[in-house]
């Protein structure tokens, strides 16, 4: 086996692909493996409409950070499932629109860890651990959570493009819930999450295709993802495609095509 790259912690097996890893390749970044590249490749050719879906998930978040920061008044961050570092980052559009901001990743791969660690090793006010977004009350506990969030002030919880990750055995609703009892009044709850709806052929395709990786997807109704913001008010304009939230304007006024991925992003009301 040949040497693995500084990124990589020592017990990755590079033979084995990562959806966090491809979704990195996708989007143009280098914290790959060959075997990742070439899932990714053969992705791109039978289901191009899948790695434009990757884009536009990167497109929301960018549009989603600024409006959290500039028209929410949100300067604290925890990104769920965040994945590896590429352009774009929270940390970079929150800190660049509002100095201090904070921001905490969380993530299960070892290599979106330790790539984000190296990329934070300068930011006091961003930091990276590892941890199973389920396991609610080890995130919470965690000393660099407490260290860097103050949880009785509003925060944003971001679950981007991470969510259909997490199968119902696993209830991603329970561990909402959770965080939504430690998130004060005015916080944010934000999802992006793959369905299958219009589209059933091409997710049974995907499915198959995450059976490789350590990941399998599990796609999820629009009516699903909505339940997941019991205890949020969703704002306008509610749950929809993630090109269509909050969209610039494109330079020929063309509307945007349909990703395949649901969004919405809800507020915590107060008592």
């Amino acid at each position: 086996m040949p040497a693995l790259p500084d990124w990589s912690p020592d017990d990755i097996d590079p033979q084995i692909p990562s959806s966090a890893r491809m979704y990195d390749y996708v989007l143009g970044g280098f914290t790959n493996f060959e075997v990742d590249r070439k899932l990714a490749d053969w992705v791109q050719q039978t289901m191009p409409e899948v790695a434009q879906g990757a884009r536009d998930n990167r497109a929301f978040l960018r549009r989603l950070v600024g409006f959290l920061v500039q028209e929410a008044g949100i300067d604290q961050f925890l990104d769920l499932g965040s994945g590896i570092p590429t352009a774009g980052n929270v940390h970079e559009i929150a800190q660049r629109l509002r100095p201090g901001a904070r921001v905490v990743y969380v993530d299960i791969d070892p290599v979106a860890v330790s790539a984000s660690r190296q990329l934070l090793a300068d930011n006091p006010d961003a930091t990276a651990i590892r941890a199973d977004l389920t396991d609610v009350e080890e995130i919470l506990a965690a000393p660099e959570v407490a260290g860097l969030l103050d949880l009785s002030r509003p925060v944003a919880v971001l679950l981007v493009s991470v969510l259909h990750f997490v199968p119902e055995s696993a209830d991603p609703a329970a561990a909402i819930a959770r965080l939504r009892e430690a998130m004060a009044p005015g916080s944010y709850l934000a999802i992006s999450h793959f369905t299958d709806e219009g589209r059933e052929g091409d997710a049974q395709r995907i499915v198959a295709m995450s059976r490789q990786t350590p990941t399998t997807t599990t796609p999820r109704s629009r009516a699903q993802i909505e339940a997941l913001f019991d205890g949020f008010t969703v704002l306008e304009p509610g749950m929809v495609d993630v090109s269509t939230w909050r969209p610039e304007e494109s330079a020929d006024g063309a509307p945007a095509s349909f990703s395949g991925w649901y969004c919405g992003v809800g507020v915590l009301a107060g008592e």
